[in-house]
Formats: C-alpha cells, structure tokens, sequence
C-alpha cells in the first residue's frame, strides 16, 4: 500500500464493552464513526447501538473527551446498514470472543467493503490466522488483529498482530495513524494465544496466585506486596482481577489451557477452584459489586478460599520487608529478597523468579525483541518497569544463576533450562538487554534498534527502558530550579525542575531569564516537562526566598518513568479533589502567614504577573507544551502563551477557589478580557457569567477537549493524541508561529469592564445558593471577590479598564482572602486530610 491512509470514516462492528469504548476514542480523534450492533427485536432496530452510547456518557472513567462527542457516533445495524460499510477506510470488529460467530459476521460484511479498506479484529487472543481463513483471499492481505486494552481512551497499548498474508506496507500505514491519530503506543506481537501482553501479564498473575497458595498469604496482602511497593499499580494482582472482570480472567486462562497444549507451563494454566466458583455465581468484580472484594459501607471485605467467606481486609506488609522494598539500588533490594527467610520476602524472589524464567523461554516464540515485551507489559499492565529491566537492574549476570540454582533445585514451577541467550548477553557490556543503541532480538542473537518508521520521528524522546539515556539537547542555562535547552532547531525549551513543576521565585527568575535569551537568541520558546505534570501552580510557601543572582549550573537528572496509567486513572476519577488537594501543597504557607510576610507573597503574586504579561508580549511566540495536570498557577502559564499545544489526557484548571483563593497570576484578568474581546453591544457579561462559573467552582477539565469548552484554552490550541508527539507538535507550532512574521499582539488599553452591574447580578446568584444551603457564608466571600476582579472592581458599568488596574484587583483580593482564617483553616484542613473543607 504505497499511498497514505486517511481514515475519513470508521466503522466498528460489536457494541459491547469494548467495540463501544473504541467507537468513543475514535470519536475522540475526530473521526467519523458507525457503531453497529444487532438489530433490537422490536421498535427502533437501532436501539441496541443507540443504548450502548448512551452509556458511554455514564461510564467513569469517561470513554469520552467531551460527553457531546457520543453524538458523533452513528449508530447502525446489520440488517439495514452494511452498505455504509462501502465509506469505510477502517472496519474494527469487536464481537463476542468466538470463531464461528466472527466468522459468520466476516462473510456477512465482506460483499459491502471497498477494495482499500483495512479490516481487523479487536480480539484479545484468537489466532489471527484462524480468523483470516474466514475473510476472502482477496482481503487477507488488509486484515489483521488490532487489540485495544481497556479502556481504550486511557490504555496507552494496542497490539498489531499480523496475519501470515498480511501486507506489510498495510501494517506500517496502520501503525503510523495509531500511534499518530489515536495516541497509541503500538507493539507488534506474534500471532500466539492472548498475544504479548495478556500471555506474560495473565501468568503473572497465575504464577501469583499459585504463591500466594504456597505460602499461606492472603489475598489482600498478597495486593499489597504485589502493587505500588514493587512498580506496579495499586489494584496489584487480585484487585486487578476484579477490574478486569473474573469472567475476563477465566476467559483468557481458558485460552491458554486450550491452545497452549505444549507449553511447559501448561499444567500450570488452571484456573483455580475459587476463581471458578466466583465466576459461576455471577460474582465478576467490579461490574457485579462483589468478586474477590466486596465493599459493604466503608469496608472493605476479601475472600477467605479456605472458608469461602469474606473477611475484613486488614493484613500488613511485614515491617522488615517493607523497608526492604523500599531500597533504591534494585540489586540490594533483590538480594535481600532471595535470601530473606521470611514467607513475604521468599513469595515475592519466587513470584519474580518465575516471572522472568517464563520470558526468558518463551520471548523468542511471542515477541521480536525484549523492547516489545517490556513496553507491552509496562503501557498495557502499568508496571513501571517490565520484567526485562527488572532483571537487568537487579544484575543480569547474579539474577540468572539464582534462576538456575532453583530450577536445578526443583523449586521452580518448571525445571525448563533458561535459553543459552541468557548466559550470552549477561557477557555482553549491557551486562543483559537493554543498551543504547537496541535490545535482544533472538532472531539474530543480537541488539535490535528501535522502529524506524518515520512516524517515530515526532517522538524526540520515547519511553526509554533500562540501559538507555535520555540527553536533552544542549545547556543555554541552568538553575536549581529549571533549565533552558535547545535541539538546535533555532527553538528554546525551558523545563522546570521543581518538585511536581511547582512554580517559586527561582522559577520565576529563571522564566524571565529564559525569555529575555529566547529574544535575543531563539526564534520561539516552547515551556515543556521532561515528564508529567505541567505545573501544579504557584508555590507560595517559597515567597520569602530571596532568588539567587546567578544560580550555578547543576546536572539534571533523568527522572524515572512515572506509573503513567495509574495517574491516569485516578485523575480521571477524583481530578477535581485531587485538584484542591494539590493547590493546597503548593500553598501550605503556615510559616509564612505566622511571620506575618503577606507582603512578601504580595510581591511574588507581583512577580508571577510580570512573567505572564512576559509570556503574553514577548518579541518571539510562546507555546505550553502541557502533559498532565496544569493547576492554578500552571494553567496561567499556559494561558498567557501565545499557543498552547496539549496532550488529550490533560487536565486543566483554576482551582484556587477550592481552598477560599481566587487567582491571582493573571487567571481573572485574561478571563475579563476576553470577555471584553467578545462583548457583544459593548456588555462583556454574557461571556462573564460562564467565565466565572468555570472559576468560582474551581472547575478542573477532564480532558484537553473539555478545557476548550471551558475556555482554559483558545480555539487554536493544538490537542495532541500521542503525548510523545507531544514535544515534536509544539515546536512545530512555535516555529509555523515565527515563520509568519509573529508580533505579539497589542496591549489592550480599552477593557470594557461589567462593573458594578456584574458584581450585582453575579452575587444575586449566589445569594440564591446561599440560602438554598448549596454554599456557605465563606464559599459566597470568596465568590463575591472573583465577581469584583472580573468584572473590574465597583466602577460604573461599559467603564474602561487596562489589565494593570485587573491585576493590583487580583492582588489586592488575593491576599484579603489569604489573611482570612476560614481560607487558612481551608488549606490546613486539605492538607491534614486530603479533602476539601467547605467552612
């Protein structure tokens, strides 16, 4: 397939969990998208379709970016719509996990397709071989599998399995719009049972399982050893299965006892009697409110197998092994875990031996290299590190002979020999894997570097593994508190190097320097992280450091990947109160306020607007390159830039009301004015209201797609898909900018202000709420002086204001709600319990 592929339309075939949900991300990307399922026995036959996306809107985490993008799905049936199958470039089908049924529905939809279109299945472990046989010869060489994890919207993997006639040109073309258009990270599996990630990540979890037996451990503690303290999200193994689904689980072990018959692990691919009994009862996990867990108030219950009854979950981690874990050179940890007598310590060296005894066997058979299966684990499962770089950074070489010793000893599950590979590369000067320049590939018994389709030159700096350095670009400048770099593409890149990207006074200095070097020296200025978040806003604990003159210039370190999907999720859930919470951090300022130095945070308030004006007038432009959250004084940043490009999984927001602030770093005043820039008869109010409903509430996105509709982002800003285009895309941007002859824009010295009138009207509002109990006396204060800043303080209304006089109001109301102790008591109470405090 020589020419590009443009997907001007989609269809998705299945209107179940997942077909839904990939129909939603689709939408996500803006394509057109039909959703077909059976037709309903009576009444509207698209009615199945039509209910299936309405539960999109339900669902949490949301599938959608926007709830209204539910609209742009076309539901459709089979019985009255295939023909609409013919404007289809891609065809998804997403049914019930079985041969026959999939088969059936292949000859049904083939006569209806075009003779370019790409057809593949979503199925999570059936031979794509098997499946191809169904399609006609003619289309085998367009078809292929494509699974998506779940949820697809927040799952960075997706496997790309071909097919034995699958066309390779087809393969690439697809590859390149997942990863570019869906944001996908995209691994190519072999066709084998469950693929890559299911087959290593489901044995884990049955090898766990099996342990857990061995050594009397429960299923709650066995999640708590098995989760954050070792890499790994916090639902762990058991929790997990919940999530999943039992039935899920028991689906996918099934797989593999069925066709995996030569395995030597085969004996092993059982499911357990527990397991199996939950499934039969209907107990599934989540979806069914009672699997292994079971949640009655603010409880929460496990499963005892031994009594089949639910238990209180209250087991501990050992203290002993606890501290252990929390090592930092891996190799001391697992050391101590191999020789540790303790049942934890023994169960976890025994959990991770047979882990990698089973990848090092069977990597030739489901993968091309050890990349693949470590990044399908890591992007699919949400381990920080995958089994590979575990071994690796624990000491291939010491690593593999206690392996060996165990297997020789009969205390593996099996006594398989590692494959001689394993001995070769421990000789080698990566000392395993992982190095530089590529990873194992046993094919040919070497390294193997990286894709080079092009579409992975829009991603600078992917996910590195273990053996391989990330190098920035080359120094401008560096403090402690940031660095500025370049590429050499004529564009400046400032990161932040606080904790979580707070912004202090050194930042602020080292921002101004930034952009006063970008103007003499650079075309453009691009603000990106090397990792996520953007900003969680302002530290004002930090006011009353004195900025250094001239910091020295220290190294930066690479910072470790972050458990990126379990961040996801839990933004996803509790953004909002996450959102308080952190605004909170950055703004525990008990000494400050005790020594009595508001006028010291004054001057930072102060300082913090100069740079914003900096950012909004500066000689060259400036882009926000935002991944993750951007709080408070971090969504300021990215509103006073000339363009902000975005990655999808951003979330955006004000928050400062959540504990009884207003912002105060140019936020209400770029919200009076584009109020102003869009007032119609000369009354900026209409906008005005909406404005300030978005701040008042400490309204916080939930996706990229939803800060533009609550107007954290301009029109123009650039939604990005995959977040390691994310770098690529902004300076993109920043350099189209600069090649149309940029000017920053003139300075608004006319501002039409509500005035008084808008106090007024804004306040009646909240006096209703007020009295309806909905706010309290506090919530209304803090209210009624985001009302007096936005709409330009108590002057008549139409008066005319510049952003100088919106700025001293946001100091001025900043510090009077600062010097309250219902806002005091506010940040104290977030920061003691993690809650917001409504006083």
């Amino acid at each position: 397939m020589s020419s590009p592929f443009i997907v001007r339309k989609a269809a998705v075939l299945g209107a179940g969990v997942m077909g839904a949900q990939i129909a939603a991300h689709l939408v996500n990307a803006n394509i057109e998208t039909l959703l077909f399922e059976l037709p309903a026995d009576s009444g509207n036959p698209d009615a199945n379709a039509q209910k299936a996306i309405e539960r999109l809107k339900k669902q949490d985490p949301a599938p959608l970016s926007v709830i209204d993008r539910a609209n742009c799905i076309e539901p459709a049936n089979y019985e009255q719509h295939l023909e609409k199958l013919g404007d289809c470039d891609l065809v998804i089908e997403a049914i019930a996990e079985r041969l026959d049924l999939k088969a059936v529905l292949y000859e049904k939809i083939t006569p209806y397709l075009n003779d370019q279109v790409i057809l593949a299945s979503n199925t999570s472990g059936l031979s794509i071989n098997q499946l191809a046989a169904a399609v006609p010869e003619s289309l085998r060489s367009r078809f292929c599998g494509v699974h998506f994890f779940n949820p697809p919207r927040y799952m960075y993997l997706v496997e790309l399995i071909p097919g034995e006639h699958s066309d390779q040109g087809m393969l690439d073309t697809l590859e390149s719009f997942l990863v570019t258009s869906l944001g996908k990270g995209v691994v190519r599996a072999k066709d084998t049972p469950n693929f890559l990630a299911n087959r290593v990540g489901v044995f884990s979890m049955l090898a766990t399982m099996q342990h857990a037996r061995q050594f009397g451990l429960s299923f709650d503690l066995v999640d708590k050893l098995t989760g954050a303290l070792i890499g790994r999200p916090k639902s762990a193994t058991f929790r997990t299965a919940d999530l999943v689904g039992l039935d899920v689980l028991v689906h996918v072990v099934q797989t593999m006892q069925d066709g995996l018959t030569e395995d030597p692990w085969h004996g092993h691919y059982v499911i357990p009697d527990w397991l199996q009994m939950l499934a039969d009862r209907g107990a599934l996990g989540q979806k069914s409110g009672k699997g292994v867990y079971q949640k009655e108030g603010k409880d929460i219950y496990v499963l005892n197998p031994a009594t089949d009854t639910y238990e209180l979950a209250q087991s501990e981690v050992d203290s002993e092994i606890e501290a252990l874990l929390k090592q930092e050179d891996p190799a001391a940890r697992f050391a101590a875990l191999h020789d540790h007598p303790h049942p934890q310590a023994q169960f976890l060296w025994a959990v991770h031996r047979d882990l990698f005894h089973y990848c090092a066997v069977h990597l030739a058979s489901i993968a091309d290299n050890a990349r693949d299966l470590d990044l399908a684990i890591r992007w699919g499962f949400g381990w920080e590190r995958g089994p590979f770089e575990i071994w690796q950074a624990a000491g291939w070489n010491t690593v593999t002979d206690w392996i060996e010793a165990d297997i020789a000893a009969g205390r593996a599950m099996v006594q398989v020999p590692l494959p001689e590979w394993v001995q070769a590369v421990g000789q080698g000067a990566a000392r395993g894997v992982h190095a530089q320049t590529g990873s194992y590939a046993p094919v040919i018994h070497n390294l193997q570097s990286r894709s080079q389709l092009p579409v992975y030159r829009r991603q600078p700096f992917p996910d590195r593994l273990a053996g391989e350095e990330a190098v920035y670009g080359e120094t401008v400048f560096e403090t402690d508190a940031l660095r500025m770099w370049h590429t050499g593409d004529q564009v400046a890149i400032v990161s932040f190097k606080t904790r979580k990207h707070t912004i202090d006074n050194l930042v602020l200095q080292g921002m101004q320097r930034a952009i006063t070097e970008a103007e003499h020296h650079f075309r453009a200025l691009v603000i990106w992280q090397t990792e996520p978040p953007f900003s969680l806003g302002a530290n004002l604990k930090k006011a009353t450091e004195r900025p250094k003159t001239e910091a020295p210039l220290v190294p930066i370190a690479p910072p470790a990947p972050p458990s990126f999907f379990e961040k996801l999720f839990k933004r996803a859930r509790k953004a909002t109160e996450a959102a308080v919470l952190q605004a909170a951090r950055s703004l525990d300022m008990a000494d400050v306020l005790m020594a009595g130095k508001l006028a010291e945070v004054e001057g930072m308030i102060a300082h913090f607007q100069q740079v914003s004006q900096h950012l909004r007038y500066s000689m060259i432009p400036t882009v926000a390159a935002v991944d993750g959250l951007a709080l408070g004084g971090g969504c300021e940043f990215v509103m006073h830039c000339d363009r902000a490009v975005v990655t999808l999984e951003s979330y955006i927001g004000l928050v400062e009301a959540g504990v009884g602030l207003l912002p105060a770093g140019g936020g209400c005043k770029e919200f009076a004015l584009r109020a102003a820039r869009n007032a119609i008869d000369n009354d900026p109010f209409l906008y005005l209201k909406h404005y300030f409903q978005t701040v008042a509430m400490a309204q916080l996105s939930k996706s990229a797609e939803q800060a533009k509709v609550l107007h954290y982002l301009k029109p123009a800003d650039v939604v990005v898909m995959n977040r390691l285009e994310l770098l690529h895309v902004a300076k993109t941007q920043a350099l189209a900018l600069a090649e149309a002859g940029y000017r920053p824009p003139l300075r608004p010295r006319q501002i039409v202000a509500a005035g008084a009138t808008g106090i007024a009207t804004l306040k009646s509002s909240m006096v209703n709420l007020l009295e309806g109990g909905f706010i309290s006396e506090h919530d209304y204060l803090v209210g009624s002086q985001i009302a007096h800043v936005m709409c330009g303080g108590d002057i008549v209304a139409g008066s005319r204001v510049d952003e100088e006089w919106l700025l001293k109001l946001e100091r001025t109301a900043f510090i009077e709600l600062l010097a309250t102790e219902k806002t005091q008591a506010r940040i104290a109470h977030t920061l003691k319990t993690g809650k917001p405090l409504r006083n």
